[in-house]
């Protein structure tokens, strides 16, 4: 049955109200803030500040030092994926307590949520897997630069898989960030290094890129599994579904690990790392606690706060990690790899931009439809 164009009482203005234009949503958004800040205790905004802080330093500190692994001669790809994961029990520092001094109890275990995070858990694995094939064969600056482009596939993977909408200044987006890899694809003459050949480099733009279309899907299909399997998305679940599909995550590289034999390797490796073997476990201990670090920090600012500064957070993590590849680690930085930078960061702004609410209230519009 169709409905009327018009209700009775409803005006036309009301029907098609203008869109605002790019100053008045700055000043919504300022406002949305202020009103914020004003409504919640300190306690929150300490929480929110430690959050952002695990995704602006332990995020790029993982990134680094994944690359610096390589560099010093680590070899095995499989050992840096592990370190991806091997940080699983962290979240439960947080997550028991909540059991035991909250209203919080565990969620029933059914056959498909199971299922499902064995399958997350697999997939997460073998995307922890192309990211390290990415960093072992480029530059932490150009990886990074690359990796952002899991923005793309995840408004792509949620347009079809969880009816996520897509409007004009996503697609804008996506065409940007395209235009910026291009970029760093022409540039790969100044942007390799001397140990690394051509089919090496080629190998590792495309690990990097598969990569980051895996995790795109890997966002989408956990974002199903709150709408089909979870119910409310309150703290405590977030936090179960990130242990579960770490858990399993773990299980399947260490399973690589052991087939491809490479516990084995590691004290042979660290014997021969640059800086010596103090320095190689180092390496791989701050690994992986940084790596747990930040995924706890991500997922506590997507529930305290939106995915609007997600966004603008993880915009300013790229050109972060770029910088401090290009001061730690000496990482090459051509005129058109600073290009591709300030066309991603474009980019990004471009999606936080679509990502916000024409008319709501960034932060309490997202509870209001959960």
């Amino acid at each position: 049955m169709h409905q009327p164009l018009l209700s009775l009482g409803e005006t036309m203005e009301e029907v098609e109200a203008p869109p605002k234009s790019v100053h008045n949503k700055i000043t919504d958004y300022k406002n949305m803030v202020v009103d914020a800040y004003k409504n919640k205790p300190v306690s929150y905004w300490l929480l929110l500040l430690l959050s952002s802080s695990g995704m602006l330093i332990a995020f790029p500190a993982s990134s680094l030092l994944s690359r610096l692994y390589f560099s010093n001669g680590g070899k095995s790809k499989w050992i840096i994926s592990w370190v991806s994961v091997a940080g699983w029990p962290i979240p439960l520092f947080i997550l028991l307590p909540m059991y035991f001094f909250t209203k919080a109890s565990p969620t029933p275990l059914t056959l498909k949520l199971a299922l499902s995070y064995i399958g997350l858990g697999f997939l997460s694995a073998a995307d922890n897997l192309m990211y390290a094939y990415a960093y072992a064969y480029l530059p932490a600056s150009t990886a990074s630069l690359l990796a952002s482009t899991v923005l793309i596939f995840s408004a792509i993977f949620g347009y079809f898989i969880v009816n996520n909408k897509i409007n004009l200044s996503t697609i804008n987006s996506i065409v940007v960030i395209t235009a910026a890899m291009i970029i760093i694809a022409l540039d790969s003459d100044s942007d390799r290094f001397s140990y690394i050949t051509d089919t090496q480099y080629a190998l590792g733009f495309m690990w990097d890129i598969l990569g980051s279309a895996l995790h795109g899907l890997i966002f989408a299909l956990s974002e199903l599994v709150f709408i089909k399997l979870l119910e409310g998305r309150s703290f405590h679940v977030v936090l179960e579904q990130q242990v579960a599909v770490s858990f399993f995550a773990f299980v399947f590289t260490t399973i690589g690990v052991i087939v491809n034999d490479d516990f084995h390797g590691m004290s042979a490796e660290a014997k021969s790392f640059i800086g010596g073997e103090s320095t190689y476990y180092m390496v791989i201990i701050w690994g992986v606690i940084t790596f747990q670090l930040g995924v706890l920090g991500s997922t506590a600012v997507l529930y305290l706060s939106s995915t609007v500064l997600a966004g603008v957070l993880n915009s300013i993590r790229v050109p972060l990690t770029s910088i401090a590849a290009v001061i730690l680690m000496n990482d090459p930085m051509s005129g058109f790899k600073i290009l591709s930078l300030i066309v991603t960061f474009w980019g990004f702004a471009c999606y936080i931009y679509a990502s916000y609410p024409p008319g709501g209230s960034g932060v309490e519009d997202r509870r209001s439809r959960q």
